[in-house]
């Protein structure tokens, strides 16, 4: 199964948002499709919805990138006008659909991949459609085109059902292996199916990373519990102004529990 894009994920402790979360929007893959049967996830959206989500943010002044330089440039009191954009699994089409429109746009994102399955397809989706996922080289190339790298884990695998041994190769594996293709150690985690507990997001700070994403905001929060707005195909103007209303609302429930 994809990512859960509709529930929360199933934190079962923590404090409450000390801090507001940042608005990040998760995708996964770009491509052409007119029968909604070639989508059975809601996980897609054509090359023409995407620009025009992009030209959205654009209008009401606001830039999509990375979410590491989102994090940076709040920090530093200078994260107005961002948006993070996030993309998840790492298929080829990031490179082909997703990327040249990114630069039309003069934005940046995260792309979360899968070390483990370089090059093969989306085995984990049941109903499919098989999408071919990017090569080692291919990441490479998204690297150099500016775009953040971070990691998805190793297989695509539900880290709250993962024995520990499974759960540091997952965490601590796959950043290995995407500082070989890159050369960088990758600062950002996403937790695969957006499944994460307590266990999970301590592993994922003590292994190094800096953040990690989830989906849907829950009990467990901070930088390594990032929620995520998730865009479909189905969101024009009306849905993402009904989005971003929700992220302010808890933006500002943050800043109250402050």
């Amino acid at each position: 199964m994809p990512a859960d894009t509709d529930t929360a994920p199933a934190a079962v402790t923590g404090p409450a948002r000390r801090s507001p979360a940042p608005w990040v929007l998760m995708y996964h893959s770009v491509t052409e499709f007119t029968d909604p049967a070639e989508d059975p996830y809601g996980i897609t959206v054509t090359p023409a919805a995407l620009e025009a989500q992009l030209l959205w943010l654009r209008a009401r002044g606001l830039r999509g990138v990375g979410v590491g330089e989102l994090l940076r440039a709040r920090a530093a009191g200078r994260g107005r006008g961002l948006v993070g954009l996030t993309f998840d699994d790492g298929y080829t089409d990031f490179l082909t659909r997703a990327l040249p429109l990114l630069r039309r746009h003069d934005c940046t994102a995260t792309l979360f991949v899968l070390p483990g399955r370089l090059g093969v397809d989306n085995v984990w989706d049941p109903l499919g459609p098989r999408k071919p996922l990017l090569t080692a080289e291919q990441i490479r190339e998204v690297a150099a085109a500016g775009q953040e790298i971070g990691s998805h884990g190793l297989l695509h695998q539900d880290l709250t059902a993962a024995p520990d041994d499974v759960l540091q190769q997952e965490l601590r594996g796959s950043r290995e292996l995407i500082r070989e293709l890159t050369g960088t150690l990758p600062d950002g985690f996403c937790y695969p199916y957006g499944h994460l507990d307590a266990r999970v997001v301590e592993a994922s700070r003590a292994a190094g990373y800096d953040y990690a994403c989830a989906i849907s905001p829950g009990r467990l929060t901070g930088r390594h519990a990032l929620p995520r707005t998730h865009v479909s195909q189905a969101d024009g103007a009306a849905r993402l102004r009904v989005k971003r209303l929700r992220h302010q609302v808890r933006e500002l429930r943050g800043r109250v529990l402050r």
